[in-house]
């Protein structure tokens, strides 16, 4: 076929057919990728030069623990992998480019994305339940530890070190990628300030002047323990006021803080722009973010588990309490068991080395889809109690499909775009990335002037809530959208 030319389509593209069963589905072939920026090549050297001062310390531990080493170390693989980003980036047109990720031995589930989930889970492993054999690793943080805390570190105090670090040197990388976006700049922003100030430097400042370890970042059901009555008792028989403050702190989190920023921002104002798991999982694990699994089966999956639990929390809470102030053989049996066991299955086996641990394999947000309690709170308040929505202009949908692939919450938003109709699934975290991976701006993240308006049924919220759990069906959809 004769193509007239045209300044803004080549002609080859237009003629160009490529047969995918003949190369059995495998990448086609195509132009190599952007070349890499001579500055991020200097960057790369600095960060392996930055292991390789790591390494040596290990080998050698009577090198560990000094001011030097920390800095040539942990300095040049934040620096170097820092710049290494930024340049990567830099000479890039702004917008999202996935191109060429799906054929990613790393961000795809190949052999090396394998590989990193093995190495997440077995250093969850050996962080939880064998912290000795990393002792030595523990003690190359020593002289941050002593200038913040006060005392050697610990391995809680490494792994903050660690986590903090991810978190501040991977949101370089969603600065970059997303630097088209005003939303995604200063959602960044926040979680790394959040991760930062509120969860690492201050809890070690207050270990240095003697007061109790808080995270003010970190509210129940998430931080589990601290409507627990034994850490209420501790933090009440602290000296001074503190305590108290850190007690009410917590209450108000949960109860009132909670509840109110939900019903005006939906559960985005925490799980997107505060948790430091959804920090975590916003920028280390943004490259795995389109392995959430999309199907119906895994959503109600999900959606079993992440209940159940928030039942088991709730339960353990209640019982925790009754056997502080009831006299009971049978609550004296099972509370303690009950706490040990949350603690250890749900606290440490499925929110660390199942939920950070799988990035690799199962998506990013594990931990978030299937068993946040916190998430599974801010969900109902959201699905049912919130002015939140992500509006569609369906007529401008072309079904690239996007929006669905990307989704770290494994939502088919395709198929609400293509109705025409508003998300409000308890399940969104209001990232955002589907409206910043949407080629035609048919999606947007609003906060309406009501609640009312959101879908049929809206302005009767506990009707709502009421037909879900029977699964009855609400927009269209048979098990409703809890």
């Amino acid at each position: 076929m004769n193509v007239p030319s045209s300044p803004l389509i080549d002609p080859q593209t237009i003629g160009y057919v490529f047969d995918e069963e003949h190369t059995n589905y495998e990448e086609p072939p195509g132009p190599s990728g952007h070349p890499t920026h001579p500055v991020a090549k200097i960057c790369a050297a600095f960060a392996a030069v930055g292991a390789l001062v790591l390494t040596v310390q290990l080998a050698a531990p009577d090198l560990a623990g000094s001011w030097v080493g920390f800095l040539a170390g942990f300095g040049l693989i934040v620096a170097g992998t820092s710049g290494y980003f930024w340049f990567c980036y830099k000479d890039t047109v702004p917008g999202i480019k996935h191109d060429r990720i799906m054929f990613s031995s790393t961000m795809h589930q190949g052999i090396i994305g394998w590989a990193l989930g093995l190495f997440l889970t077995g250093f969850y492993m050996l962080l939880y339940w064998y912290p000795e054999y990393l002792e030595r690793a523990i003690r190359l943080v020593d002289p941050l530890a002593l200038a913040l805390a006060g005392q050697p570190a610990d391995q809680w105090f490494f792994y903050g070190f660690l986590y903090t670090l991810a978190i501040v040197t991977f949101g370089v990388r969603m600065f970059m990628k997303y630097r088209h976006s005003r939303y995604h700049t200063i959602r960044t922003s926040s979680v790394m300030f959040f991760q930062l100030g509120l969860a690492f430097l201050l809890p070690q400042f207050l270990r240095k002047i003697g007061e109790p370890e808080f995270y003010f970042s970190y509210f129940w059901p998430l931080k589990y323990d601290y409507l627990f009555p034994g850490t209420v008792s501790y933090l009440l028989d602290t000296p001074g006021t503190l305590g108290s403050f850190m007690v009410g702190w917590g209450a108000a989190a949960t109860f009132v803080i909670t509840p109110v920023l939900t019903y005006f921002f939906g559960k985005r104002w925490y799980c997107s722009w505060v948790c430091g798991c959804g920090g975590l999982a916003e920028t280390l694990g943004d490259p795995w973010r389109h392995l959430t699994p999309k199907s119906t089966a895994s959503w109600r999956i999900e959606r079993a588990i992440i209940y159940t639990v928030l039942v088991v929390i709730t339960a353990t809470t209640v019982v925790l309490w009754l056997n502080t102030y009831e006299t009971s053989a049978w609550l004296d049996k099972i509370a303690e068991p009950m706490r040990e066991w949350y603690g250890f299955y749900i606290g440490a086996l499925f929110s660390g080395v199942i939920g950070v641990g799988f990035y690799p394999v199962l998506g990013t947000r594990v931990w978030c889809r299937l068993g946040c309690p916190m998430a599974a709170i801010l969900g109902i308040l959201q699905r049912f109690f919130s002015r939140f929505r992500i509006t569609t202009n369906g007529g401008q949908c072309m079904s690239c499909g996007n929006c669905t692939t990307y989704c770290e919450m494994g939502i088919d938003v395709r198929a609400y775009a293509e109705r025409g109709e508003n998300i409000v699934r308890a399940s969104c975290v209001g990232c955002g990335v589907c409206a910043a991976v949407c080629p035609r701006g048919v999606l947007k993240l609003e906060s309406g002037k009501t609640h009312k308006d959101r879908y049929p049924g809206s302005d009767r919220p506990l009707g709502a809530l009421r037909t879900a759990l029977k699964g009855v069906g609400i927009c269209g959809d048979k098990d409703g959208y809890v």
